[in-house]
């Protein structure tokens, strides 16, 4: 599925966009050396994590729905892993491959938010 829209500065011309989704996930790939001082998803296990996720939505028929973007730093790395789902704006800490299939079956199958495993990220 794509979608055209028109350019700002010229009307008649047309460019088309990628897929828009029903969710796109964000997750954090950052790796820091493991004494870091602000930690890091990566060193926090998110890698195999991001991987089951991606595999996941695969495997259950929602790559139309759900885009998987892996990411920069999300700006929490000492609660890592990280994840954000939009247009929600909810804010996961998974850390294990339960947790993951949990968010795939209740959030992105069913519209509900996991509780347990969402975090509300505030400013200091």
């Amino acid at each position: 599925m794509t979608n055209v829209i028109e350019t700002a500065n010229q009307s008649d011309t047309a460019i088309e966009v990628p897929q828009v989704y029903k969710h796109h996930i964000f997750a954090c790939y950052t790796q820091r050396p493991p004494a870091h001082p602000r930690g890091s998803c990566g060193a926090a296990g998110g890698p195999p994590l991001w991987d089951r996720l991606g595999k996941k939505i695969e495997s259950d028929g929602l790559s139309q729905d759900v885009g998987f973007t892996p990411a920069g730093c999300l700006g929490f790395c000492q609660a890592g892993p990280m994840m954000v789902v939009y247009p929600e704006g909810v804010w996961y800490r998974p850390t294990s491959p339960e947790d993951i299939d949990e968010i795939v079956d209740l959030h992105l199958k069913q519209g509900k938010l996991v509780e347990r495993l969402a975090i509300v990220p505030r400013l200091r």
